[in-house]
């Protein structure tokens, strides 16, 4: 069976809500992170054997299939064609696994995988009544940035809490304080903050065209200790979850390269070596990357003293946190060298193929070693591949 190689992955900066990028279409973002793929690996985008996708929202600009018209937009042939899928947050993620899987069942021999996201740009949404004159009552309207809409009153009210309210949970389970949190936060904004000075980025971004963003609008490098603690808890009176130690609402789109061995020039950067998906109660979704991670080490023949490093998408500091318990061989340095979603972004269909970019990168910096690349999906799912060098 042929192996899926990650030749290579590039990522814009991630910008903040209403930003720096807000005026950017997420196709336009897609096609941005396609045409730079392909430009900087010099190969005919012709030979691509699809391009797959991840985007969590679909509702506005980026509905009807937004790989295809990513891809159209990025002056690919009308020959290359396009699909793109929905695992929430894993959407990108997901791309890449349904990538991979296409590269070893021999149904590809070259992939262009990603994923984007504008939460900027998600629109409002109106319910469609059913009758076309309804004698009375008034139409709902949801804001689709985020979180859960037209819920079926058939779900547990107890699974339909905000993530927000579950990282809460999850603090309250596993006993984690309100200055654990503070502090991972701190940390994650004071390494990647370090990671851009150092250069450390370079490889794995690109400048969204007219736009002046030169790196990931969230980082917040003169945060501190008591600028974190200071916030107020958004989700619970008496709360430890701020919007300091959480994500934001972000913009941006990733993209991962895939091929056979010898397909494209160029040393590839890793081999997918595992993949795991794994659920779990809604409630508590943040947790679900530690059994998918541990699944994919498995399948990859591998076990937690073998990993050199892990990149786990921060959704809240809570959630990463109660991971690390659960994981009690990794040793936390290993988690996250160069920041996280915390300071980096999390624009949720771009979010998956960031992390395993990261993954990539680092282990071709560092020369070889095993990765493990994994995280949550909001509704209780988390998604993780193992990555070699």
């Amino acid at each position: 069976m042929p192996a899926a190689w990650v030749h290579d992955a590039v990522r814009t900066p991630f910008g903040r809500a209403g930003g720096a990028l807000a005026d950017v279409r997420p196709d336009d973002l897609a096609a941005v992170v396609m045409r730079a793929t392909v430009e900087r690996n010099g190969f005919d985008p012709a030979h691509i054997d699809d391009v797959v996708f991840g985007d969590a929202n679909q509702a506005g600009e980026d509905n009807r299939d937004v790989a295809r018209f990513g891809a159209l937009l990025a002056g690919f042939p009308t020959s290359v064609p396009g699909v793109t899928v929905n695992r929430l947050c894993g959407s990108s993620m997901e791309a890449v696994v349904q990538g991979s899987r296409a590269i070893e069942t021999g149904d590809a021999t070259i992939v262009l995988t990603g994923g984007v996201e504008s939460m900027t740009r998600a629109p409002f949404v109106v319910e469609k009544q059913a009758k076309p004159f309804p004698a009375a009552g008034n139409p709902r309207m949801w804001n689709t940035s985020i979180g859960w809409r037209m819920v079926n009153p058939a779900l547990p009210a107890e699974w339909t809490i905000s993530n927000g309210e579950s990282a809460e949970k999850l603090a309250v389970l596993h006993g984690i304080t309100r200055e654990e949190q503070d502090a991972f936060a701190l940390a994650s904004h004071q390494r990647a903050a370090a990671a851009w000075r150092d250069g450390v980025f370079d490889r794995e971004t690109t400048a969204v065209p007219g736009i002046d963003l030169r790196r990931d609008e969230g980082i917040r490098e003169d945060t501190s200790l008591e600028k974190l603690g200071s916030l107020r808890p958004l989700f619970a009176e008496g709360g430890t979850v701020t919007a300091g130690n959480a994500s934001s609402i972000n913009d941006g789109a990733s993209a991962v390269l895939m091929a056979v061995e010898g397909a494209l020039d160029g040393d590839p950067l890793a081999r997918i070596t595992g993949r795991g998906v794994s659920g779990n109660d809604p409630d508590v979704f943040g947790i679900a990357p530690v059994e998918a991670a541990n699944r994919a080490l498995a399948r990859a023949g591998r076990t937690w003293a073998d990993v050199d490093l892990v990149e786990l998408n921060e959704a809240f500091a809570s959630q990463s946190l109660a991971c690390l318990q659960r994981w009690p061989e990794l040793d936390p340095e290993r988690l996250n060298a160069h920041g996280g979603a915390l300071a980096i972004g999390h624009p949720l269909g771009a979010s998956g193929g960031r992390v395993i970019g990261r993954a990539a990168h680092e282990l071709a910096r560092r020369g070889g070693g095993v990765a493990v690349a994994a995280i949550c999906i909001g509704v209780g799912q988390g998604l993780a591949l193992v990555l070699e060098r």
